[in-house]
């Protein structure tokens, strides 16, 4: 998706001083994740040691890390609350502005688990006002928003919300809906592409208007991690971030070879977080503030986010008998497995591939030329069925979409029978 409005001047600058040592532009809501993968995903980078092997770790260590990693991703900021409290004044947006019907319509998430009892009543009954800013407040208050972590205060008898800071859950953890849409239990590693990071961004009154027109062209679901590196806005959907496990390269464009590379150049490059992150290839080199609250938590979270498996597709989702005569197209007239390889149906561990093999490209500006390897990694496949919008820049809306796109760009000949067996087959993974 080209963007469709003015470049700022003043991105310009940022893609020649690359170290974005002042600008609010810098701040951009994770991935990946997302993040994601994302999420926040990647490999080893920049700034230190991010190895997270844990060699002869007892199985109490390893789920003792674990669990350690579960809290840094869900609540931990790295020290965000500079750039989303002191520089985007972000904390003035919400306790001015946001009510909690504003805030499920940007795609935040709210952890039914956090309540208590009296405040589902409340809900329940109508006595909680969920247009009032000051419910939000309380929101936060309980850690009850997922991946905004804020700090209030008491001030004359009255709940003031003093910080605020994002956390890697902001995008690569919605919930089930269980309460209500928007409210339910975690689901981590799961891309909320229900968010709109973009239109939450433009919130902050430190923007100038040409600015929040860039940010709100992205649209639900979509961040674009290099656009406060290079200026340019293209952004990309944001990416699960589960079903990790043996996979290296963990991004769209497999900069890293492990998750800890992705998690430091978000923390630190996109959401403001204090530490470095040094990528030669990129000529970026980037330091928040003087202590380091990054590098020591990257183990841990890698090993939670290795952790999350990619969820089952429910039963009845998709037509088993259809699925078995895709699973024959898949492997052999579809030519999926080609690339599409092994138990986590990729061959990311051992090459990338040029961006003409990707469906979304030809593409201004082609996101693989911005980044460190110039290439594509190929997307695993297992919970595919889960995080529709399909390809990098989200252009197939469905399963049976990214089959037809195979099949017409790369000739396939495949029937529509064909075509419509193999898009079962993907639902099942």
């Amino acid at each position: 998706m080209k963007a469709e409005h003015p470049h700022p001047a003043e991105l310009q600058g940022l893609a020649a001083r690359r170290r974005l040592a002042a600008s609010p532009l810098r701040f951009m809501l994770i991935a990946g994740t997302v993040g994601a993968a994302a999420a926040v995903l990647g490999a080893c980078g920049g700034g230190g040691s991010d190895n997270a092997a844990t060699g002869t770790a007892s199985a109490a260590e390893q789920a003792a890390l674990v669990a350690q990693g579960q809290q840094i991703f869900r609540f931990d900021t790295f020290g965000d609350e500079a750039q989303w409290t002191d520089t985007l004044r972000m904390h003035e947006v919400i306790s001015a502005a946001v009510d909690p019907v504003t805030a499920l319509s940007v795609g935040l998430k709210v952890d039914a688990e956090a309540l208590p009892a009296a405040v589902v009543a409340g809900i329940q009954n109508g006595t909680v006002d969920l247009k009032s800013p000051a419910t939000t407040v309380a929101l936060l208050k309980l850690n009850a928003v997922v991946g905004v972590k804020g700090t209030v205060g008491t001030v004359n008898g009255v709940d003031k919300l003093t910080h605020v800071g994002i956390t890697c859950a902001l995008c690569h953890s919605t919930v089930d809906n269980s309460f209500a849409a928007g409210i339910g239990k975690r689901l981590d590693g799961w891309p909320n592409r229900d968010l709109n990071p973009g239109a939450i961004i433009a919130l902050s009154p430190a923007l100038t208007p040409a600015q929040k027109l860039v940010y709100n062209a992205w649209g639900k679901g979509k961040f674009d991690p290099r656009f406060n590196v290079d200026g340019l806005s293209k952004p990309v959907v944001i990416p699960p971030a589960y079903g990790l496990n043996g996979i290296h390269r963990i991004t769209f464009t497999g900069d890293g070879d492990e998750i800890a590379y992705w998690n430091r150049y978000v923390s630190v490059v996109e959401m403001g977080g204090q530490g470095s992150m040094t990528e030669p290839r990129l000529n970026l080199s980037v330091t928040h503030g003087t202590v380091d609250l990054v590098s020591s938590k990257l183990p841990a979270l890698q090993a939670y986010q290795l952790s999350l498996a990619a969820p089952p597709a429910p039963a009845g989702s998709f037509d088993a008998v259809a699925a078995a005569r895709g699973q024959l197209v898949f492997e052999s007239g579809g030519k999926c497995a080609s690339c599409h390889s092994g138990a986590t149906f990729t061959d990311a561990n051992s090459r990338l591939h040029p961006p003409g093999d990707s469906m979304a490209e030809p593409e201004t500006p082609s996101y693989a030329s911005r980044s460190a390897t110039k290439q594509y990694r190929t997307s695993p496949l297992r919970g595919v069925w889960q995080h529709a919008p399909y390809f990098h820049d989200g252009s197939a809306a469905t399963l049976g979409d990214v089959a037809q796109t195979y099949n017409t760009k790369l000739q396939l000949g495949l029937t529509a029978q064909e075509v419509a067996d193999l898009a079962e087959y993907l639902k099942s993974l």
